[in-house]
Parts: C-alpha cells; sequence; structure tokens
C-alpha cells in the first residue's frame, strides 16, 4: 500500500500539484511546476512547448512564430549563433523598407513617399541569445523614420536648375541601351533631403531578366565580359558628373579597372548589384530633386538636379 500511495504521490508532484490537508499552500503555481520540469526532465524536450512568437508591436500581431529545434537549441548550450544571425537576416528582409520622400512626376503630379521601417538586427540578435528558452514572445525592435521632405516642398523644388550632365551611347547595342534607360528611370525624379544620402544600388535596386535587364558588356577585371546589366554604369557615372557639378557629397564611389569612353579619365562611377555601390550626400539645408533622361534615338542620357534656389556656395567637389 506504501508504494502504492508513493507512486501516486510522484506522478503529482511532477505534473505541478500534491495533496495536504491544506490544498491552498500546497499547489505549485503552473510557472513553479515548468521550472520543476526543466531542472528533472530536460531529455523529455519533445514534451515542452519549445516554441517562440516574434510580435510587432505596431500592430501587435504575431509575424511569425519558430520552434527552437529550428535554431539548433542544445539542453545547456541554447540556440546556435549563425542559425540566431540568419533568422534575423531573413526577417530583416520581409521588414525593412527604405524611405522615399514624396516626389512629383513630369506632368505636375504628386506621389506620397514612403516611411522607412528597419529593424534593428543587432538588438534582435542579442536578446535571442540572452533568453531564457522557456520565454515565448519577442518583441521585435522595429523602428520608423517619417520622410525629411513635404508635399509642400516639392512645389518649388524644380525652380532651378543647378547642375547638368550628358553622355553619350550608341543607341544600336539594344541590350546596353535597354539596361541605360531602365535604371535612369528608376533615379528619375528622385527627391533627396536635407542630409540625406543616395545610394544607386538601393535605389535602382537588382539588375535582373525579371526586371528587364538584358545582357551587355561590362567590365570585370579589367576585362569585357557578358552580363546582365551591362551599361548601368553609364547611368551612375552620368549621374556622379551631374551632382558632383552641384556640390553634393560624395560618400562612397569606386573607378572601372580600364579607361571608358563615355566620361574622362577618373570621372566614372562603377556600380555592381551586391558589390560597388555609388552614394552621395545632399549637404544643403533644403531637398533636391535628381532627373534623368534617355534619349534612344539620339543616344543620349542627361542628369539634372533642381533645387527651390542656387545655394549661394557650392560645396566642394569631389576629387
Amino acid at each position: 500500500m506504501r508504494k502504492i500511495i508513493t507512486f501516486i504521490t510522484s506522478i503529482l508532484f511532477l505534473t505541478g500539484c500534491f495533496i495536504t490537508n491544506d490544498d491552498q499552500e500546497g499547489s505549485i503555481k503552473k510557472s513553479e511546476a515548468v521550472f520543476f520540469i526543466r531542472d528533472v526532465s530536460l531529455k523529455e524536450k519533445s514534451k515542452l512547448d519549445l516554441q517562440w512568437s516574434f510580435i510587432d508591436l505596431r500592430s501587435n500581431e504575431i509575424v511569425m512564430s519558430i520552434d527552437l529545434s529550428e535554431l539548433g537549441y542544445q539542453t545547456g548550450e541554447g540556440l546556435d549563433e549563425n542559425k540566431v544571425i540568419k533568422l534575423v537576416n531573413e526577417l530583416a528582409t520581409e521588414i525593412n523598407q527604405p524611405l522615399v520622400n514624396p516626389t512629383i512626376t513630369r506632368v505636375g503630379e504628386i506621389i506620397a513617399g514612403k516611411t522607412k521601417v528597419s529593424l534593428a538586427e543587432e538588438d534582435l540578435i542579442d536578446q535571442m541569445l540572452s533568453l531564457a528558452y522557456y520565454n515565448k514572445s519577442i518583441f521585435l525592435p522595429i523602428y520608423e523614420e517619417e520622410p525629411s521632405v513635404t508635399t509642400a516642398d516639392l512645389k518649388s523644388i524644380k525652380n532651378v536648375q543647378i547642375s547638368s550632365y550628358v553622355t553619350s551611347f550608341n543607341p544600336n547595342v539594344a541590350g546596353r541601351s535597354q539596361n541605360i534607360n531602365l535604371s535612369s528611370q528608376s533615379i528619375d525624379h528622385y527627391v533627396i533631403g536635407p542630409n540625406e544620402i543616395f545610394s544607386f544600388n538601393e535605389v535602382v535596386g537588382p539588375r535582373t531578366k525579371e526586371n528587364g535587364y538584358q545582357e551587355a558588356k561590362e567590365i570585370v577585371n579589367h576585362q569585357f565580359v557578358i552580363g546582365i546589366g551591362g551599361g548601368i554604369c553609364q547611368t551612375s557615372s552620368t549621374l556622379f558628373n551631374a551632382i558632383d557639378l552641384a556640390g553634393l557629397e560624395v560618400v562612397e564611389r569606386y573607378s572601372h579597372s580600364r579607361e571608358i569612353g563615355y566620361v574622362p579619365k577618373n570621372r566614372d562611377a562603377t556600380v555592381s548589384w551586391g558589390g560597388p555601390d555609388f552614394k552621395f550626400r545632399n549637404p544643403y539645408e533644403f531637398p533636391l530633386l535628381i532627373s534623368a533622361t534617355t534619349n534612344l534615338q539620339t543616344g543620349k542620357i542627361e542628369v539634372n538636379v533642381y533645387g527651390s534656389y542656387k545655394p549661394d556656395k557650392l560645396m566642394v567637389s569631389a576629387p
């Protein structure tokens, strides 16, 4: 009889309660029972709820849920840091949105801007690696930034042409011409606010067949090779010379490994998706508008920089 009572008592204790004359004092809280099972029965991991839910506080909605086994959870060792980093990178890809200022089209139509949304990846990684596995919810550190340019700024943004630059290409080379035209359309009527940084790769996006880009010659390691998007460096180089004449601050620029014909020596800006980028900053206290047009008949690409008024003194040009 004593063995039976002992067996029953053990079962009740493992389930989170035991029997005494005072039921209120004898009940173990649910959370305490979980801690007890964690300490005694970690080998039976399948019986525990090893799952985290990632919550967006802006909407209070669950973005995703994941079983910790997918993050390489090991008893006594925690999570696999590489798998945590990979997951956070994937989350950032889904969540992050670049800031887009409102702009005005060639016919005067105003297009609303977009708020910048960014996931603080390092903060989230630290949070995941330091949390105990039995935490059920993780609140994502998401930050938002509103555009600094207003629609009122757009009314006079094309009052003054601050600079202009034109380069030529062979319009009979269809693939290259198409790539120049597509990339110039991407930067056309782009508004850059005070102190903001323009990234060519971010604005133009991936140069893929799905996005309309074609095969054409490009320079790789001093050699001409065929690649998707060949020719877009003429767009970025024309843009560089235009913004340089306007006195904007060059943040990042690379030259080709050999001379090219459409701009003078050392006046180019090579770009590659996932590689070299061309970035510059608007150092003025007012927004600027970049205009880009491509003429597929004459083989001309022209980039202009506009503002509400011309600066009294242009900033120092890039070397």
